[in-house]
């Protein structure tokens, strides 16, 4: 299988100093890889040394084939069309000039005359039939600007198509078209991305850790199987290797004893003079030889047992667990919490977003509202907490409530987190706010971060600590896409913290496995 990407014994080392990769050495060809690490292990960075965009600092990048990439942050340029977003507005335009017969040589040359053909198929493929290139890319919605960007990479028919998180804020069908485009792809393809069901459809799976790059064969259940056992049998071994350390040290200390009670012993004949003072010379040079030789062996002993410890906690990735627990909400089981009746609504001069929408909850329920983007989520969840009111109809709040949107814009940029926590808990003291930061595992200084700084999960985290920290804890919690930006092992933690909260849980969230994994009872689907 042709190689068209291979990273040869590559090195990065960040602005900062720090060593992102070291010797790292993969091959991409024509296999579905799925790029997978926690945030911060450098795989936006990986992508960007593979298209040419940054210099290792070691090593090398070879390309052997045609590359192209769709990046996470898509803004169009003012002005641009639709062909501009797909990057195929001159080959489309040489087209036109050779047809109009005002073509040149090196336009005859040059010219795809099969591009239209394929960017119609490209675009059909992605739920976008039809498209009209001509249109203003800012009429497209994200969504829509993600797909075109794809149909028209795909369109180009590039060896590697690489991918950067390509279904962040897209709705089920939007994820399907992605997902069904990759399951049918015949080239190659290196995706990062968090999507479980995406990652599902990957022929492989490579992790970046602290501990470098490790290939895993078939997509992301059995990579999840082959990690855990790998991760299981790796804490059983160095615990094991603890063990025989602490075993030694104490055969080491006993034998140390052992001969501190024979020299004390051979003091006292010596100073009771009940023996030959050649015999006790002899003696003491004996025990002094046997003692060398002890010290020897058990110095041995000690650096076998540190060399097994070492060997074994490098399998076994030095990180802080990412693990919470959720405070108890103490929302009694028949406490209606939210009602909805006959809810609509629609900005002034705009259609009508919600149209009598009726449902209620009641106690520690766990309920998603899915729907197409547009159909009006983020709206419903603002109209329960109180930021919109209906344009007709009735929402009653029955609880204490706290909304957590896509932005966490509940915190301030500029500020720490100590500071965002004292201002959304007053009542709390600087002692009080530095444990509950420390329990969502913001410790010491970790409190002193600025917003600014910290990665997707931790600002999820953050937020979460300010809002269930307080005084009292909400009983409705209300997320907005919770899993956005986050990698798999925030997902993994806050899935759990979530599965054992006990107030009641509105979720907008196109992740399925994410629904399923934090117990979600019932759905309110919008169109």
């Amino acid at each position: 299988m042709p190689a068209y990407l291979t990273l040869d014994g590559l090195s990065y080392r960040t602005p900062d100093g720090r060593n992102l990769f070291d010797n790292l050495t993969l091959a991409f060809g024509a296999e579905r890889t799925g790029l997978v690490g926690r945030n911060g292990a450098g795989k936006t960075t990986l992508l960007r040394l593979a298209v040419g965009e940054l210099a290792p600092s070691a090593g090398a990048v070879v390309r052997g084939g045609r590359i192209a990439m769709l990046r996470q942050a898509l803004q169009p340029p003012p002005g641009a069309t639709v062909a501009t977003l797909l990057g195929v507005a001159d080959d489309l335009a040489r087209l036109d000039r050779i047809t109009a017969g005002e073509g040149t040589a090196e336009d005859l040359a040059d010219a795809d005359w099969e591009l239209p053909i394929r960017l119609d198929s490209a675009l059909a493929e992605l739920g976008l039939p039809g498209l009209e290139l001509t249109r203003p890319a800012a009429s497209l919605s994200g969504g829509e600007a993600t797909r075109a960007q794809l149909a028209g990479l795909v369109a180009r028919e590039p060896d590697l198509l690489i991918l950067d998180e390509p279904t962040n804020n897209l709705d089920a069908e939007a994820r399907g078209y992605v997902t069904d485009l990759l399951a049918g792809w015949r080239r190659g393809a290196l995706v990062v991305s968090h999507d479980r069901a995406l990652l599902r459809r990957m022929d492989r799976i490579v992790e970046l850790s602290g501990l470098g790059a490790k290939v895993y064969g078939g997509g992301f259940d059995a990579y999840a199987e082959r990690k855990a056992t790998e991760e299981a049998a790796a804490e059983r071994e160095l615990a094991s290797a603890e063990r025989a350390l602490v075993a030694v040290e104490r055969q080491a200390q006993a034998a140390r004893e052992r001969q501190a009670r024979r020299d004390a012993a051979g003091k006292r004949s010596r100073a009771k003079g009940d023996a030959p003072k050649m015999l006790l010379d002899f003696r003491a040079e004996r025990a002094e030889q046997s003692a060398g030789r002890g010290s020897r062996l058990a110095e041995r002993q000690r650096e076998t047992a540190a060399a097994e410890h070492a060997a074994a906690r490098a399998k076994v990735e030095v990180r802080r667990a990412l693990a919470f627990d959720l405070p108890p909400s103490g929302l009694p089981a028949g406490k209606t919490v939210l009602a909805f009746e006959g809810v609509a609504f629609a900005h002034p001069g705009g259609p009508e977003l919600i149209s009598d929408l009726s449902f209620r909850i009641v106690g520690p329920e766990r309920v998603a509202v899915t729907g197409p983007n547009g159909s009006g989520k983020t709206t419903l969840l603002r109209l329960a907490v109180g930021e919109l009111a209906p344009t007709a109809g009735r929402a009653a709040l029955g609880v204490r409530p706290a909304l957590l949107d896509q932005q966490t814009a509940i915190l301030r940029e500029d500020e720490t987190l100590l500071e965002a926590f004292r201002r959304l808990n007053p009542s709390l003291g600087h002692r009080e706010a530095h444990a509950a930061l420390a329990r969502f595992l913001f410790r010491n200084t970790a409190a002193q971060k600025t917003v600014a700084a910290l990665s997707g999960g931790e600002r999820l985290r953050a937020a979460l600590a300010c809002v269930l920290m307080g005084a009292e804890p909400p009983q409705l919690l209300i997320l907005d896409e919770p899993t956005n930006h986050l990698d798999l092992e925030s997902i993994q933690a806050v899935e759990s913290a979530l599965s054992g909260y006990d107030g009641a849980l509105l979720v907008v969230s196109h992740d399925p496995d994410f629904l399923d994994a934090i117990g979600v009872e019932r759905e309110i689907a919008l169109t």
